[in-house]
């Protein structure tokens, strides 16, 4: 687990407060992303990855997945990458 980083679909949601779970900036966040769109990203930006049909702990009632990223470096650096392939506001 020590290289892995979990990340869920609310961490690129522009339309969240920072409070609420969001990690990127507005202008970087997506307008309710789905686990699909996540997976895309990943698949992109090249990285080894795998979903599970687990929920953020804050957002229980959502039942949206998560992934969990073979990475090695910051998780913030990671979440912007993502972001990045995310493509920002649709």
């Amino acid at each position: 687990m020590a290289d892995e980083c979990i990340l869920y679909p609310c961490y690129f949601n522009g339309a969240l407060k920072r409070c609420e779970g969001r990690r990127v900036s507005l202008t970087a966040g997506s307008k309710a992303p789905s686990l699909a769109e996540l997976e895309r990203a990943l698949k992109r930006s090249g990285l080894a990855f795998r979903a599970e049909d687990n929920h953020h702990p804050a957002h229980w009632q959502r039942h949206e997945g998560r992934v969990v990223v073979e990475w090695k470096k910051s998780k913030e650096t990671l979440i912007k990458k993502v972001a990045q392939q995310l493509g920002g506001k649709r």
